[in-house]
């Protein structure tokens, strides 16, 4: 390298040699390891195009030092991203993958990772390449396909790494996309797949395994609005309309409210549920009940990758979320059967602000669809109150875990005078009174207005009247006054 330059080394890239070619493109990939100005001169001098048509050179080596002085070229480079693409660079990439050569393979998928970390390729990416790196990565490393076991070399380890980031980013893109790799076959399969099998080997913590829970928390993102409406019509069975009425065969048979059409709709639940559980595949894993089981083993097993149960308990908020009846069906799954709210908790102890708004937007869902409310109060209320800020000077978690947490206590205090009582019991009234008064932001409005609920639900509860007024000002109206 002493006796060459950037000009120089971008010139050997069109030579007839292959030595130097190499040497040319080994030189790239030195210089523009780290060096903004580098990166941007080798644009100048055209390298992007010259670089692109060595990616499937008959030369081995080539090949590898090409892909690797791009993989340099592009990284935190969004201009030299854009002109790999313009140069069908996606569209070589993709011949390149196919070779038998881990070292090569590395740096695709390298590129590949690097390239969607720009918002305006991701679609792209999504439309190009998404069918290929699954029929030619993530089944056969997964072990998904053959032996049904993961056997990876330290390289194909990098390679499926390199292959599951590629596909988070790409997770986190439009609807558009979401659907394109829910639809893709084998892609969900293969992460589900990995998941498992890491979890049955005790690797909960590998870096793969967080990629693979991101991917699965993504796609789960929206799901009961943008899942195929055969689907969402079959996990949602017979439902009331607007007017009171039951659909489908329950018309003028019995009232809704009778215990008879109560009974019906248990049935039903356990119909579609045996169902649905039978043989998932593709984007049915995602709202199937087994992935309950799977997340939850992640919560109780990942003690020091906070991103994968952070995604996992995404997830889980993704798939409990809203007023589907699937949402229903699988937050009492969870509470029910998996036992979650024990791993939940836990969890919300030693939580920093990132987990605490998965967590808690799940537990805010469990209690919403909870069946027992004062058995669920008597698990959550005190962790949670612990959580609350009671004067300026507590460190606060930011204002959704705050609402959050709120609008959990608001759910089970409406039904359950014993979430009431346990508020008062672990000084909830005081920090609920410090919130409401707190308003001189956009952030603790929002936080105040929800604080004020639940005081005026509680406030229904005749018993806590003389706490109300231990706990309250003199300048301070009462909740009802």
């Amino acid at each position: 390298f002493d006796d060459i330059d950037l000009p120089s080394a971008v010139k050997y890239l069109i030579a007839s040699d292959p030595n130097l070619q190499v040497l040319g493109a080994a030189y790239l990939q030195h210089k523009c390891y780290s060096d903004s100005g580098a990166k941007k001169q080798a644009r100048s001098l055209q390298a992007m195009p010259k670089l692109v048509k060595l990616f499937n050179s008959p030369n081995q080596e080539v090949q590898r030092h090409a892909t690797g002085a791009m993989r340099n070229l592009i990284y935190d480079n969004a201009e030299n991203k854009l002109a790999l693409v313009e140069e069908n660079g996606i569209y070589e990439l993709m011949r390149t993958l196919r070779e038998p050569d881990d070292e090569l393979r590395k740096n695709v998928t390298g590129i590949l990772w690097n390239l969607s970390s720009s918002d305006n390729l991701k679609d792209r990416l999504a439309r190009d390449t998404l069918e290929q790196l699954t029929d030619l990565v993530l089944v056969p490393l997964s072990g998904l396909g053959g032996s049904g076991v993961i056997q990876q070399n330290p390289s194909e380890a990098e390679i499926f790494y390199n292959s599951t980031g590629f596909l988070r980013n790409l997770s986190s893109a439009s609807q558009q996309t979401r659907q394109k790799m829910r639809e893709c076959h084998g892609l969900v399969d293969s992460m589900i797949h990995y998941v498992n099998s890491s979890l049955e080997v005790g690797k909960s913590e590998d870096k793969s395994v967080e990629n693979a829970v991101c991917v699965l928390r993504n796609l789960s993102y929206r799901l009961y609005d943008e899942m195929p409406p055969s689907s969402l019509q079959r996990l949602e069975g017979h439902r009331r309309n607007a007017g009171g009425t039951v659909t489908g065969e329950l018309v003028g048979c019995f009232s809704p409210q009778s215990k008879k059409a109560r009974e019906h709709y248990l049935n039903a639940d356990i119909v579609t549920f045996t169902e649905v559980s039978k043989d998932p595949k593709g984007m049915e894993w995602l709202w199937n009940p087994q992935i309950v089981g799977i997340y939850n083993r992640l919560l109780q097993r990942c003690e020091l990758n906070k991103h994968t149960t952070e995604a996992a308990s995404g997830a889980l908020q993704n798939i409990t979320a809203g007023d589907r009846r699937w949402a229903g069906v699988l937050s009492r799954l969870a509470l029910e059967q998996e036992r979650i709210l024990n791993p939940v908790l836990d969890r919300v102890r030693t939580a920093d602000h990132h987990q605490l708004r998965s967590l808690t937007g799940l537990i805010r869902n469990l209690s919403r669809h909870a069946r027992n409310k004062d058995e669920m109060s008597t698990k959550v209320v005190s962790h949670l109150i612990e959580k609350l800020p009671g004067s300026a000077g507590d460190k606060a978690p930011p204002a959704d875990v705050i609402v959050n947490i709120i609008a959990v206590l608001n759910n089970l205090v409406v039904e359950s005078p014993m979430a009431a009582r346990d508020i008062v019991y672990f000084d909830g009234l005081r920090k609920l009174f410090f919130i409401k008064k707190r308003r001189d932001s956009s952030d603790n409005e929002k936080s105040s207005r929800a604080a004020a609920s639940l005081l005026g639900n509680m406030w229904q509860y005749t018993k806590l009247h003389r706490d109300f007024k231990m706990v309250t000002y003199p300048s301070q109206s009462l909740p009802g006054q």
